[in-house]
């Protein structure tokens, strides 16, 4: 399990979603012997089932699942907390003489997993009630060209509308003088934590945008919108991080009778193809992953299909250790 350092050995299938991460990482995890962890900042918590794609009680009993509901929708759960709870959990499974197979696309926790935590300065809640007030005053997106004008590599990773990133990134700045991307470029170069390999899944944008499309449908006719109701009939709500779950706030503005149905779901599809593809360009970025071709279009058996993809990723991790 190890390589003859420090290190434990860990394997990593990541790829945008709708990508059949989920479906591919049953298939490795049983071929090679592992147990999965989830890298999904969302299935971490309780409730939130069909809207975060959650692995089924049946897909759960078929392959070890980690780091699923570990927290109330209301409860924060932070960067720190996943990479310490993904720590045990490594630990745990290579003493049991399993493998540890991470699966998701939450590009964040991936990073933080191999590079560690990027230490940026403490928040400042004065500076960043200016900002929320700027926001509201001149918009969004008004923010996001100033950050253009001051970090142009660090605007393009970030979508105009997203203040809670674009925010981030100024109070960086601001505390500091330094680009938020240069911060960023140090601590990427820094030790890796695990002796990682790593296996992505590769499929074209067409074919991925009809999936994600459809999915969305999927989990409409599944019951979303009356888990969102559930959710949002406790008082208690949905804290800060559930609540940028992708869909989520847009659904609870349909319980309220503020936005239609109709016109909800397609802005849900739109936001999840933007959000698939500032996925990609993050693990573009990423060193050493090993691509795989995942497309399912044309194959009339999509469970060979899948059988076929796993064993493309299997053999991306064999391209560096035999999987004795």
């Amino acid at each position: 399990m190890e390589d003859g350092n420090d290190k434990l050995r860990i394997y990593i299938l990541l790829g945008p979603t709708a990508s059949g991460k989920s479906a591919v990482g049953l298939e490795v995890a049983e071929r090679i012997r592992a147990e999965i962890v989830s890298i999904d900042s969302m299935q971490v918590y309780r409730g939130m089932d069909v809207g975060t794609a959650k692995p089924s009680v049946v897909e759960r009993a078929r392959v070890p699942h980690h780091l699923i509901d570990l927290r109330e929708p209301w409860e924060s759960f932070s960067t720190a907390e996943y990479i310490a709870a993904a720590d045990a959990a490594v630990r745990e499974i290579t003493a049991r003489g399993r493998r540890a197979l991470f699966v998701g696309g939450t590009a964040l926790y991936i990073k933080s997993l191999l590079v560690g935590i990027f230490e940026g300065p403490s928040a400042d809640w004065e500076f960043r009630n200016r900002i929320r007030d700027e926001a509201s005053r001149v918009g969004v997106e008004t923010l996001h060209k100033r950050l253009s004008e001051i970090d142009a590599e660090a605007a393009a990773r970030i979508h105009p509308n997203d203040l809670r990133r674009i925010e981030r990134a100024l109070e960086i700045y601001e505390k500091t003088g330094v680009k938020p991307s240069a911060l960023r470029r140090e601590w990427a170069s820094g030790r890796l934590r695990y002796d990682a390999r790593i296996a992505g899944l590769d499929v074209p944008r067409e074919e991925l945008y009809a999936r994600i499309n459809a999915r969305v449908d999927e989990m409409m006719t599944a019951g979303w919108l009356e888990e969102v109701s559930r959710l949002v009939a406790d008082p208690r709500g949905l804290g800060r991080e559930a609540s940028q779950a992708l869909g989520y706030e847009e659904l609870a503005r349909v319980v309220a009778g503020d936005a239609t149905l109709e016109y909800t779901v397609d802005e849900i599809k739109t936001r999840t193809r933007q959000f698939a593809k500032r996925q990609m360009t993050w693990f573009r970025s990423f060193p050493n992953v090993c691509w795989v071709d995942a497309s399912m279009k044309g194959a009339r058996d999509k469970a060979a299909r899948t059988r076929e993809i796993a064993q493309a990723a299997i053999e991306c991790f064999s391209k560096q250790e035999r999987l004795d």
